[in-house]
């Protein structure tokens, strides 16, 4: 009985063993993937615009140019976004479905979002007490790239003084 329980137990040893191999030949399979040389994609804002709404909320359409550094596609799994003005968020949205961004090419997304009401109200309450100054805005994003790769997280501060138009 002695020997039939050694046996079980190098048996279960040799199991355990091979088991940490293969889960350690498929995470090396994995890291090798990733592409040393990968560059992060540059997102710039390329256009922000109102656009007709259906119901009491404004809707927007905000454009996305990015630039794919990188020999590989970009495929975008979907986009969360965020517009603030003065501290107030005021659109905040979500996409998906874009087109795919050939490598060492650019191209344009096009997201559309519709105003928080509440917020709205809080800001057009702001800018009453506080005339002639400019506006601070944010925009946020995150994109998702899908894969192994993390998401583009990228964010463009700004103001926006309509009082000292030239």
């Amino acid at each position: 009985m002695k020997s039939s329980t050694l046996k079980m137990f190098t048996t279960m040893q040799s199991i355990r063993r091979a088991a940490m191999f293969l889960v350690a030949g498929f995470l090396l399979q994995s890291c090798a993937s990733l592409d040393p040389d990968y560059e992060e994609p540059t997102v710039m804002l390329s256009s922000f615009r109102a656009i007709p709404s259906q119901g009491v909320m404004p809707s927007f359409q905000v454009g996305l140019r990015i630039i794919n550094p990188n020999s590989t596609t970009l495929n975008l799994e979907g986009v969360v976004y965020s517009i603030s003005l003065q501290g107030h968020e005021l659109v905040k949205g979500v996409g998906k479905d874009y087109p795919p961004i050939e490598g060492y090419s650019e191209g344009n997304i096009t997201l559309t979002a519709s105003a928080n009401l509440l917020s709205g109200i809080r800001f057009i309450t702001d800018m009453a007490k506080q005339k002639n100054e400019p506006f601070e805005y944010e925009f946020k994003a995150k994109l998702d790239v899908g894969g192994l790769y993390p998401s583009l997280r990228i964010s463009e501060t700004g103001t926006l003084d309509f009082n000292n138009r030239q």
